[in-house]
């Protein structure tokens, strides 16, 4: 008889749910896409009910659930922080107690209501770190291996240091709070004005524009360095333990002036300051992995936690670092951890074993033998290329597009499919792209995609502003064929990045140099997007200002019809390399559904779509009917 295990997070930021089935991991989605508000924190309902669905299960099926943190030891945590600081937190304290009295602190009786169907089902709670390790280990493709879960804060710990087995984990060392990585990042990110929580990324992406000059004042005056990565923070400069705001006056005064305004113009000093703490970020990860490695002595390294995301700081460890091989949950902030604890129940409590034992086959990660790399084989580990979401057929896609009166043409096969494709790429085109599974985690991975073609100067700058209407400088990802990939990128033989999780310098056969004209905008010029239209190398649309890619390396096993194409764009140009963005625009979740796809398709400037067996077009529609249709759309989400 089958195991069924719900693993759920909730109610703190990116809500999930997860679903394992005899170790199998069968479904995972956020619940974000489906209640179309971005990093949805609300119980996954929703997310819930499509797990059970992709499975054939109903809730009386399920025998075990599982959350992915203790409740009343976070609370323990923030009623400490309140009268360590009282009465400088009353008003945080004020807000927030409502909430969890309502709802936190009586979660399990909050879960059985959900659940009356699986009465018979336990409900575990597992600590925040330990979900984070789950769903790093257990997925990876290691059968041995060290472990790093770096986050904001979870009931205490901010970090965890830990080694895995077969089918246990230890987790060795901890760094608590108020002492965090991610929430120092978090506080420059909202100093620097974008949301705390879903903007981290951004400034990560506005750092090549600035120059680390604040790096030291940031380890003089706010946080102290240790040589084993740990940090101690200087709360005199802070503010959230006791506010409602990260940064406090005393730090606005030590950086030169109050924090800027969201949608106000980005000055030379928030790239600085964005470029210093991303090098204070990736020199304490880089610290953090060796002594990681030292206490486990292990060869290799699995990584989650909201930290894990920063795919710079990946690069570096990945570089520099002393392991062999690197694995990376794609799901790794609080979503993930929904995965993670379900894992846990099934190894960990029930002591049941893993599926996989190829500790040399992998994804995203460098694998070498003694004498020099091995190329080591595709989908060693058993995250199904994060493809976990759900899929719709041809019928209701054909029903879908014939009720919203949308011109599209079927193909029967597949072959000339991707040649138009391709073809529409080649000359310019920009392709909404929605084919099979969602994917799991906040990278769209070739299922959820909007394409275009990397050698067009103009395509990072029409794509932010017209299909994304967001920031001009944020960078855009290459997919690229794993074949080819050492062609145009920097990779040890082997090397693979399936889930978009690590960044690599483009090759210097491919990058152009600069007229003097051009180094002089770069230089001088304020105005970011005239930094941007610069171009840096044959491939400027994904080259970033550092001459380095955020890249997806794409093989045909987990990718499918994806790579297909990829294989079809370059026997049309020679070139194996297409621009992957999520398809979705700024404030807005990636699109679940095919009725979101093709609003979206509609509402941008997005030429075509190609969703499943059907290339969908915009010929004869009314340009004011777009219009008006484009600001319907938008009005739904708000800027982040």
């Amino acid at each position: 008889m089958s195991t069924a295990i719900l693993g759920l997070s909730a109610f703190y930021h990116d809500s999930a749910a997860a679903l394992v089935v005899d170790g199998d991991i069968v479904a995972a989605a956020q619940e974000e896409r489906f209640s179309r508000k971005k990093h949805d924190e609300r119980f996954p309902a929703h997310a819930t009910d499509n797990c059970l669905r992709e499975a054939g299960l109903k809730i009386e099926d399920l025998n075990y659930i599982a959350f992915y943190d203790k409740p009343l030891v976070k609370f323990d945590r923030l009623l400490e922080s309140y009268v360590s600081f009282a009465p400088a937190g009353f008003r945080s304290f004020r807000l927030a107690l409502p909430i969890w009295v309502k709802e936190k602190l009586h979660l399990r009786r909050f879960l059985r209501k959900q659940f009356r169907q699986a009465r018979k089902a336990p409900i575990i709670f597992t600590e925040h770190h330990e979900s984070h390790a789950a769903s790093a280990f257990f997925p990876s493709p290691f059968d041995e291996t060290a472990i790093l879960t770096v986050d904001g804060v979870g009931e205490w710990s901010t970090a965890a240091m830990g080694k895995g087995q077969g089918n246990k984990f230890e987790l060795l060392r901890q760094l608590e709070f108020p002492h965090s990585l991610g929430l120092l990042y978090s506080a420059f990110t909202y100093y620097c004005g974008f949301k705390v929580n879903s903007g981290e990324y951004k400034l990560m992406g506005l750092a090549p524009y600035g120059k680390p000059v604040w790096q030291d004042l940031i380890l003089k005056e706010i946080a102290e360095l240790k040589p084993d990565g740990s940090l101690w923070m200087n709360m005199d400069y802070l503010n959230y333990c006791q506010g409602l705001t990260m940064t406090n006056e005393r730090f606005h005064r030590l950086f030169g002036g109050p924090p800027r305004r969201p949608e106000a113009m980005l000055e030379q000093r928030h790239m600085d300051l964005a470029a210093s703490i991303q090098r204070v970020t990736e020199e304490a990860l880089l610290r953090m992995g060796r002594e990681t490695h030292r206490l486990t002595g292990s060869r290799n390294l699995v990584l989650a936690g909201g930290v894990a995301l920063n795919c710079v700081a990946d690069g570096r460890l990945w570089r520099e670092g002393p392991f062999e091989g690197i694995w990376v949950q794609p799901a790794a902030g609080d979503a993930g951890g929904a995965l993670g604890a379900a894992l846990f129940v099934w190894h960990q409590l029930l002591d049941k074993p893993r599926g996989q034992k190829a500790a040399l086959k992998g994804s995203g990660f460098r694998v070498q033998e003694q004498a020099g790399a091995a190329l080591c084989a595709s989908g060693g580990d058993s995250q199904k290329g994060s493809f976990l979401g759900p899929r719709f057929s041809n019928e209701e896609i054909s029903r879908l597009l014939t009720e919203m009166k949308l011109p599209f043409e079927k193909f029967e096969h597949e072959a000339p499919l991707l040649e138009r494709t391709a073809k529409e790429i080649a000359d310019g085109k920009i392709i909404g792209w929605f084919q099979g599974r969602m994917e799991f985690g906040p990278r769209a991975l070739g299922a959820r995609s909007i394409l275009g073609d990397p050698r067009n100067v103009q395509m990072q700058a029409a794509m932010n502003l017209k299909i994304k209407f967001r920031e001009s400088f944020r960078p855009f990802a290459p997919a690229v064929l794993l074949e080819r990939a050492q062609d145009y990128f920097e990779l040890a033989t082997g090397q693979e990045s399936p889930y978009m999780l690590h960044v690599a310098p483009v090759l210097e056969r491919h990058r152009l140099k600069l007229t003097a004209e051009q180094e002089q905008i770069m230089k001088e010029d304020p105005d970011l997007r005239h930094r941007v239209n610069v171009p840096r190398s044959t491939l400027p649309a994904i080259t970033h200002l550092d001459y380095s890619a955020r890249l997806q390396t794409v093989d045909e096993r987990r990718h499918g019809r994806f790579y297909r194409l990829l294989r079809a764009f370059e026997a049309l140009t020679g070139c194996p390399v297409l621009v992957n963005t999520s398809f979705n625009v700024r404030g807005e979740p990636i699109v679940c559904t095919p009725q979101e796809a093709c609003r979206c398709f509609l509402a941008t400037d997005m030429d075509l779509l190609v969703i499943e067996d059907f290339v969908v077009s915009k010929e004869g529609f009314d340009p004011q009917l777009l219009a008006r249709e484009r600001e319907k759309y938008l009005a739904q989400f708000q800027l982040d």
